[in-house]
C-alpha cells in the first residue's frame, strides 16, 4: 500500500496541459461575486499536487455554510511513480449558490478527507440607476 500527501490544491475556473507536459491554471480564486442568488457557476476546477507512491482515488465535494454537499466530482484514479508526484485535476460542474457566505471544498484521498478549502461568495450590490 502506497502513501500520497497533498502539496497544494487551487480552485480555479480551468486548467489546461500545455505543451512539455506543463498546467496553465485559469481564473484562480478565493471569492466568488454574484449580483443575485440563487446563482451557478457552470464549472469549477481544482487542480491538486501530489507526492508519494502508489495508486489512489481521489474526488472533490463542495459543502454549502451549512456543511450540506451541493455538488461533487466524479471519482478519479491517479498513480505516483517511485516516489514522484502526480497533478490529479477534479472539474465540478453546475454549481448552484443558493446564498452568500463560506463555502467548502473538500478533497477526498481513497475515502478520507485531506483538505478543506474555504470560498468566499459575495452579494454584489449593482449600481442603482439614477435618471437626471
Amino acid at each position: 500500500m502506497g502513501s500520497a500527501q497533498l502539496v497544494y490544491s487551487v480552485a480555479c475556473d480551468d486548467v489546461r496541459i500545455e505543451m512539455g507536459n506543463k498546467l496553465s491554471l485559469m481564473g484562480i480564486f478565493e471569492n466568488l461575486f454574484f449580483p443575485g442568488f440563487p446563482s451557478m457557476i457552470l464549472k469549477l476546477s481544482v487542480a491538486n499536487h501530489w507526492v508519494g507512491v502508489g495508486d489512489f482515488q481521489t474526488q472533490v465535494r463542495v459543502l454549502a455554510p451549512d456543511g450540506r454537499e451541493i455538488a461533487a466530482s466524479a471519482p478519479s484514479q491517479f498513480r505516483i511513480e517511485s516516489e514522484g508526484y502526480a497533478d490529479n485535476i477534479s472539474f465540478v460542474t453546475n454549481v448552484t449558490f443558493e446564498r452568500a457566505g463560506r463555502f467548502t471544498i473538500q478533497t477526498y484521498l481513497d475515502g478520507r478527507v485531506v483538505n478543506e478549502k474555504q470560498i468566499y461568495v459575495h452579494l454584489v450590490q449593482q449600481p442603482s440607476s439614477t435618471i437626471n
